[in-house]
């Protein structure tokens, strides 16, 4: 079992960047897909990228399309973190960015995942 918790989120201003950090609790992090989904006022959450565990060190990396190129997921097992690297920013990325820890290979689903964290805001002005 894991915990994700959140941290990172703030203003920012468009074409600027931020990093997302989500750590989370167990001894088995290593062995879960984590996710990263994001949820705009009024509008259903979203997937934004996961990185899904394929055996022994090996990860793949998934992004919504929207996203690929300007967002990268990265992990560091040692410290039970994944990260969410947000360069070129616009306001349209605003909103609830949550972390989710699963071990469904289906990444993009919000059904895949077991564990969510609480969520941390990111605000992009124009």
């Amino acid at each position: 079992q894991v915990q994700p918790v959140e941290s990172g989120g703030g203003l920012v201003q468009a074409g600027g960047s931020l990093r997302l950090s989500c750590v989370a609790s167990g001894r088995t992090f290593r062995q879960y897909t984590m996710g990263w989904f994001r949820q705009a006022p009024g509008k259903e959450r979203e997937f934004v990228a996961a990185l899904r565990w394929s055996g022994g060190s090996t990860y793949y990396a998934d992004y919504a399309d929207s996203m690929r190129g300007r967002f990268t997921i990265s992990r560091d097992n040692a410290k039970n973190t994944v990260y969410l690297h947000m360069n070129n920013l616009k306001p349209e990325d605003t909103g609830v960015y949550s972390c989710a820890a699963g071990e469904s290979s289906q990444t993009s689903y919000t059904w895949a995942y077991d564990y969510w964290g609480q969520g941390t805001q990111v605000t992009v002005s124009s």
